[in-house]
């Protein structure tokens, strides 16, 4: 048993994705594991029952009370630093990680060699980007897996029987802000936008938190050339000595950049003499879908797996054998000449800009939660590209009103209604706005939880409404 742990009483803050695996590892160390949890419903006392099973404590129904000798606390990555357990915890001078920084100490704790980390974080895009990633990886014959907020445990890929040559890690800035010891091989910062300000407290927090993933990268920060806030996190850091800023960017790029030339993704960062030359790595072609942003995703994937030594012919192969997730920009069905695509993930401005970037004439559908979020920026950019929009959900008004200031000429449909029923009138209306040539796009610039269980759901009604229509 490793010393720093056997023995020791350690506190684990939440159940859930992260908590289960993360009290199951430290029990297997030696460790006297509590686990304290805010809810005491059916999923809670389920997995409570599963650890107690194994001779863990569980403590449901209260998060907020350090227990008596808690020597260290391995918190969820969504609980905010402000409860009162961190602020008993600080008083007492007991360390808080997060699930990340544990799989970070526990790496090679079993022989083996630790896998490197390629690491993605961003406002939007992380998930695919770190999927595209994972893809061109296995192209390429490496044993890899897609992990950490993706949804599959880190702990899990650190502790497991597989083994790997290196993980595409997906990390929150939640999860970064607990992970004080993590040293990436290389990480991307994708894009920075208002996100988690009730968490994080401030902007600058927010990109703060962000901006760790890249201390201590060994050979490659990569940042967003069309972002100015990524390259100045990658200024900020402190790297090893020969670490590279390595750009990405949708236009031509200039030595130790990556980006697109003719209707081609090419590589001036890691080819010899990038003052003078280029390596071609793929076709626009090769991205699915080939949106802008998606591109730019697409770029920061191959950006990390060129800095990992990844041969072009793998990008090339790994973009194309990329399938995206649902809800993603998807595109659903064609009807009557019009396109219907299902971007419900777009749950922020931030993402829902992107979305609305790629198409050229659309009846927009929107609403739901908006998180505090406002609407003139997002409405002002996109209204050229308005041919109407829908509303729905319960904080519509917002987005009625910022299209009355600065799209007073598209035609609204204003859905008074939150259940889910309303996803089929919306459709029919978008269906009775758009013209043959237009898109009806789904980019709801909201959260979901008002109307339906998560944008999954939101989605699947989406595509079931435009099956209707097509029926």
């Amino acid at each position: 048993m490793p010393s720093e742990f056997s023995g020791k009483h350690v506190t684990v803050a939440g159940l859930g994705v992260s908590g289960v695996p993360a009290a199951k590892a430290l029990h297997g160390l030696g460790a006297q594991v509590t686990v304290v949890n805010d809810g005491a419903d059916e999923r809670a006392r389920s997995q409570a029952a599963e650890l107690e099973a194994l001779g863990v404590t569980v403590r449901l129904g209260d998060g907020d009370t350090l227990p008596g000798g808690t020597e260290l606390i391995v918190t969820a990555p969504g609980w905010k630093p402000t409860k009162p357990l961190f602020t008993a915890a600080d008083e007492a001078g007991v360390p808080v990680w997060g699930d990340v920084e544990l799989a970070w100490r526990l790496r090679g704790l079993d022989g083996r060699k630790p896998a490197p980390w390629l690491a993605v974080t961003g406002t939007n895009g992380k998930t695919t980007t770190v999927q595209m990633l994972a893809s061109i990886l296995k192209a390429a014959g490496l044993r890899t897996a897609a992990v950490g907020n993706i949804g599959v445990s880190l702990l899990d890929a650190v502790t497991g029987d597989t083994e790997y040559d290196v993980l595409a890690v997906e990390l929150s800035s939640y999860q970064l802000h607990w992970a004080p010891s993590l040293r990436a091989h290389s990480a991307a910062v994708l894009n920075l936008a208002p996100d988690h300000l009730d968490w994080h407290g401030s902007m600058e927090a927010y990109a703060a938190d962000k901006g760790r993933i890249y201390e201590g990268n060994r050979v490659a920060c990569v940042y967003n050339v069309a972002d100015k806030a990524t390259e100045d996190l990658v200024r900020a850091a402190d790297v090893e000595e020969g670490c590279r800023a390595v750009g990405f960017t949708l236009g031509t790029p200039g030595p130790s950049q990556l980006g697109v030339v003719e209707g081609l993704l090419v590589d001036r960062a890691f080819v010899e003499d990038r003052q003078k030359n280029a390596q071609e790595l793929a076709e626009v072609a090769d991205v699915d879908p080939p949106a802008p942003h998606n591109i730019a995703n697409a770029l920061a994937a191959a950006g990390l797996a060129r800095a990992f030594g990844v041969s072009a012919a793998a990008v090339r192969d790994g973009l194309r054998a990329f399938t995206p997730d649902a809800h993603r920009i998807a595109h659903v069905a064609d009807v009557d000449g019009v396109a219907y695509v299902d971007d419900s993930k777009a749950t922020n401005t931030h993402a829902t800009e992107a979305s609305l970037a790629a198409y050229e004439s659309i009846v927009w559908i929107a609403g739901g939660l908006a998180k505090g979020a406002t609407f003139d920026e997002l409405v002002a950019g996109a209204a050229k590209r308005l041919r109407g929009a829908v509303l729905v959900g319960a904080d519509r008004a917002l987005i009625r009103e910022a299209l009355a200031r600065h799209a007073p000429e598209v035609p609204v449909v204003d859905l008074d209604r939150t259940d889910t029923g309303a996803m089929l009138q919306a459709v029919q209306e978008a269906r009775r706005l758009a013209r043959p040539g237009d898109t009806v796009l789904l980019a709801p610039a909201c959260a979901s939880m008002d109307m339906f269980t998560n944008y999954n759901q939101r989605g699947d009604a989406f595509a079931q409404a435009v099956r209707e229509l097509g029926a």
